[in-house]
């Protein structure tokens, strides 16, 4: 990932994450992006329908929750099912967004579990929180921080989910160590996220855009699972979820073009599941 800097990946992640929650609390559904070609994160193009069977949440589970939630979701994923999450489990959703997932997960969990929502960016906290209180959703805390520092204690959580965020992190080392950290033992980590199979093109790996587009922060699929077993997690697994081609790599936020990915390069959404030890 050359030329890549953790601050500068940070600014853009922030500023194009401000923006999506400033669209929703217009009106407009959420785009990491702004590209209507981006195959990851959402699309302000696609109509909502399309967005959710994509994301594949049931129409049971967003029924019930603040149209704002739905707007902004920007994942590649449901963690939530992913999860299996059980009565009273105390849940962690690394960069929670508008609050989707978590309030899902307080659901899941009941009156006796508990739900964090980690997010760095004030806009989403604050569209997060709004969320929370029309869903009238009380087993919840939004939390302000980054997902390479998790304000919470050791072994305090039964689950870390997250949706699409961790490959927007410049350290992902430092990610999942502090996510082995905060679990307890025994606990799950169950994310939905992109993954690379193959390798992207020098020029997108450091491009700010597809940092911020999903794209260019996305682990291979082998350095994400050595990346878990670095950090003590076992049970390390990926299941493909969703492959975009070639062109996804081209196509987003006006990055490279199509034919500078190799051949045998594609980016997919997939579940990430590992256990910490007991």
């Amino acid at each position: 990932m050359s030329d890549v800097h953790a601050e500068d990946v940070r600014a853009t992640v922030q500023r194009k994450y401000a923006e999506a929650a400033t669209a929703v609390i217009n009106g407009s559904t959420a785009s990491c992006c702004g590209s209507s070609d981006s195959a990851c994160c959402g699309s302000s193009d696609v109509p909502l329908s399309s967005l959710l069977a994509d994301r594949d949440y049931s129409v049971d589970e967003t029924s019930a929750l603040p149209e704002a939630a739905v707007l902004a979701s920007l994942g590649c994923g449901n963690p939530t099912a992913l999860a299996q999450l059980e009565p009273g489990q105390v849940v962690l959703d690394l960069g929670s967004g508008g609050g989707i997932d978590v309030l899902l997960s307080a659901r899941r969990v009941g009156p006796d579990g508990f739900v964090y929502g980690l997010d760095m960016t004030d806009e989403m906290l604050a569209l997060a929180e709004r969320n929370r209180a029309e869903a009238s959703v009380e087993n919840v805390r939004f939390l302000k921080g980054e997902i390479e520092n998790i304000p919470l204690p050791d072994n305090s959580v039964d689950v870390i989910i997250s949706n699409c965020v961790i490959n927007l992190s410049a350290d992902k080392p430092r990610v999942l160590r502090e996510a082995y950290r905060v679990l307890r033992p025994g606990g799950l980590f169950a994310v939905s996220d992109v993954v690379v199979q193959g390798s992207l093109p020098d020029s997108v790996r450091s491009d700010m855009e597809a940092w911020a587009g999903c794209i260019a922060g996305a682990l291979e699929e082998g350095e994400y699972l050595d990346g878990l077993a670095a950090a003590g997690f076992a049970e390390a697994s990926i299941e493909m979820t969703n492959t975009y081609g070639a062109d996804a790599v081209g196509g987003c936020c006006g990055t490279a073009s199509a034919d500078e990915a190799p051949s045998d390069g594609r980016l997919i959404s997939g579940f990430i599941r590992a256990r910490k030890p007991v």
